[in-house]
């Protein structure tokens, strides 16, 4: 018995070693962070290339390759983690159609207006998931790259957006991101 005890022990862990380890929960497949990664930084060079944006400079950071376009420099700290910030956006894909904005004349000039919605400041918690009242991870990777008062474009790579979620009917599956972002003040 005990022979046969480790024969389908060898047995189980060769199946879970030989599983395909694409497969996420519930059998869905598992997003590839990395590999959409890889796609997006190429995408966001070539972009960038015919980008008409005026800027003081840019900063791309490697790690997440989010892109900051500093178009006017704050004063002060930076933001981090788990600070309260208050923002004017506008969310857009590379192609300009805008898909969000928390300002109402922005949103009535591109057809996005919701009469319900409530277009005040937005503010979030940087760092936080959007659950728990956050934003999506490349915003807060943006913003704690400028100063309050500052102005710029925060380009985000499908992995720190909305990934492939099919239930945005505005923004296609792996869409790069493009916020025109005032830094109003933090927390």
């Amino acid at each position: 018995m005990k022979k046969s005890s480790i024969a389908v022990l060898f047995s189980v862990l060769i199946l879970a070693v030989s599983c395909d380890n694409q497969m996420g929960g519930f059998g869905a497949p598992m997003y590839d962070r990395e590999g959409n990664l890889a796609i997006d930084r190429v995408r966001i060079a070539e972009y960038l290339k015919t980008a008409p944006y005026d800027s003081l400079y840019r900063v791309h950071d490697p790690a997440t390759g989010v892109v900051l376009i500093v178009q006017e420099e704050g004063e002060g700290s930076r933001p981090r983690f788990g600070n309260v910030v208050y923002t004017n956006y506008t969310g857009s894909l590379t192609n300009g159609t805008v898909f969000d904005t928390n300002l109402e004349d922005v949103a009535r000039a591109n057809d996005i207006y919701i009469e319900a919605r409530n277009y005040d400041i937005f503010t979030f918690f940087l760092g936080q998931p959007a659950s728990q009242g956050g934003a999506i991870e490349g915003f807060s990777q943006g913003f704690r790259m400028m100063r309050s008062g500052g102005k710029g474009v925060i380009i985000i790579p499908s992995p720190l957006g909305y990934q492939d979620n099919p239930n945005l009917p505005s923004i296609p599956e792996n869409s790069i991101l493009l916020f025109e972002v005032e830094l109003l003040g933090f927390d």
